[in-house]
C-alpha cells in the first residue's frame, strides 16, 4: 500500500485508496476493487445481492417480491371479478326460473295488503343479515341468503307476465343485458376513480326511493312515476360501472380466505343493479297487455 507523499511530483493520489475497505465491501485494489489498473468499475461487487461488473448480473429480490405481490393481486382481482359475475348470473337464473314457475296469483297476494310490507321487511332483513355474514366472512350463509333473495325476487316478478307481453319482457331483458355489459366493461377498464360519482348516485337512489313511496301512497301520479323511472335508469346505469370498479378495489383487502365472500358481496350488488335497471326500463318501454 502506498501513502500520499506531498513531495511526490507525479501526484498519483489514487493509489491512496487502493485496498480500502468500506463496510466490509472492497472498494479498492484486487480484482473486485473499484479501481483495477486505473479502469473504473471494471469488476466490483456492491453487495451480495447486486452484481455489477463483467458478470452482467443484476438481482433485486425486493423488486422480484414486489412483482410477485403484484401478480398475486392481479390474479385475485381476476378471480373476484370472475366469480362475482358468475354468482350474479346464477342468481339471475334462479330469479328467472322462479318467475316462470310461480303462479302470478301468488305474486299478486304477496304484493297487496300486508303482504307487501311483510315482503319488504323480509328482503331488507335478508340484505342486512347478508352484510353481517360478509363482515364475518361467512360465505355459506351469505350464499344461501343471496339464493333466497333471488328466489323471492323471481316469485314477485312472476306478476310481470300478467302486465306485460312475453315478447316485450324478453326484448327489455336483452336490452338490459347489453347496457349492463357495456357499463360493467367500462367500470373494469376505466382509469378514472368513480368514487365521487358513486356517492352522488347513492344519494340520488335514496332520493328516488323516498319519492317513489310518496308517489305510491299519496300522489299517485303517472307522470311523476315516469320521471322517477327515467332518473332511475340513469342512476342504475352509473351504479353498474361504479359497483364493478368497487369490486376491483375490494381486492386490496382480499386474501385466500375471503375471496369467495367478497365475490358474493360484489355479485349481490351487481344483481340489484341489473334487476332494478330491468324493472325501470320495463316500466318505461314495456308493452302492456290489453
Amino acid at each position: 500500500m502506498q501513502t500520499y507523499n506531498p513531495n511526490n511530483n507525479q501526484g498519483n493520489q489514487t493509489d491512496n485508496y487502493q485496498n480500502y475497505n468500506y463496510g466490509g465491501n472492497n472498494y479498492g485494489g484486487g480484482t473486485n476493487g473499484y479501481y483495477d489498473n486505473g479502469n473504473s468499475g471494471a469488476n466490483y461487487n456492491y453487495d451480495a445481492n447486486y452484481n455489477y461488473g463483467n458478470q452482467g448480473q443484476y438481482q433485486n429480490p425486493y423488486n422480484n417480491q414486489g412483482y410477485m405481490d403484484m401478480n398475486l393481486k392481479t390474479v385475485a382481482t381476476q378471480e373476484v371479478v370472475a366469480k362475482s359475475f358468475l354468482f350474479m348470473v346464477v342468481a339471475l337464473i334462479i330469479t328467472a326460473v322462479a318467475s316462470l314457475t310461480t303462479s302470478p296469483l301468488i305474486a299478486y297476494r304477496m304484493l297487496t295488503g300486508n303482504g307487501f310490507f311483510i315482503l319488504l321487511i323480509a328482503e331488507l332483513a335478508i340484505v342486512m343479515v347478508s352484510n353481517w355474514a360478509v363482515s364475518k366472512n361467512n360465505a355459506i350463509l351469505a350464499g344461501v341468503l343471496f339464493a333466497v333473495y333471488s328466489y323471492l325476487t323471481g316469485v314477485t316478478c312472476s306478476i310481470l307476465f300478467v302486465a306485460y307481453t312475453t315478447a316485450s319482457i324478453t326484448v327489455i331483458f336483452l336490452v338490459t343485458a347489453a347496457i349492463f355489459a357495456i357499463m360493467a366493461i367500462f367500470g373494469l377498464v376505466t382509469k378514472k376513480d368513480l368514487s365521487s360519482a358513486g356517492s352522488i348516485l347513492m344519494m340520488g337512489l335514496l332520493g328516488i326511493i323516498i319519492v317513489s313511496f310518496v308517489n305510491l301512497f299519496l300522489l299517485k301520479s303517472s307522470m311523476l312515476d315516469t320521471i322517477i323511472c327515467g332518473i332511475g335508469v340513469l342512476i342504475f346505469v352509473g351504479l353498474t360501472a361504479y359497483d364493478t370498479q368497487k369490486i376491483k378495489r375490494l381486492v386490496a383487502v382480499s386474501n385466500d380466505g375471503n375471496v369467495l365472500t367478497l365475490a358474493l358481496m360484489g355479485a349481490f350488488e351487481l344483481y340489484l343493479d341489473f334487476i332494478n335497471l330491468f324493472l325501470k326500463l320495463l316500466r318505461l318501454f314495456g308493452k302492456r297487455r290489453n
